[in-house]
């Protein structure tokens, strides 16, 4: 049996519906970078769990509520990153979407230091 790398098993503890639940796997200087010219009210940097936490207030605000993750896999790259792939769905005016994005995290001593969010932002996820 492959033992699972241990940053895809702490990820794995992320709760991303309780953020505060998880803040212990967060470093104290943790950055969320987030690309889409598509929302450029969300795109930007957010610091800490706290802004990780309003990143998800903005987007469940654009999607009315509706935003949701779904991950298809994740790739450790070494001993500091795992690209993790995602399908986002939601609704956007009056519309429902899907999405495909590669959000890349890195850790430092054992904790998430740092993440970019990178969504496919000229074609829609295959349904």
């Amino acid at each position: 049996m492959t033992e699972e790398h241990p940053n895809i098993a702490l990820l794995s503890q992320l709760d991303l519906g309780d953020l505060a639940a998880s803040a212990n796997l967060f470093s104290g200087d943790f950055v969320w970078h987030y690309f889409n010219p598509n929302l450029p009210d969300v795109e930007g940097d957010y610091f800490g769990v706290s802004g990780l936490g309003d990143f998800f207030a903005k987007l469940g605000g654009e999607t009315g509520g509706t935003f949701k993750v779904k991950k298809i896999s994740a790739t450790p790259i070494g001993e500091e990153l795992v690209v993790v792939h995602v399908r986002n769905s939601m609704e956007r005016n009056g519309e429902a979407i899907a999405v495909d994005a590669a959000v890349v995290w890195r850790f430092v001593d054992g904790k998430i230091a740092e993440a970019w969010d990178i969504p496919s932002a000229y074609t829609l996820a295959a349904s």
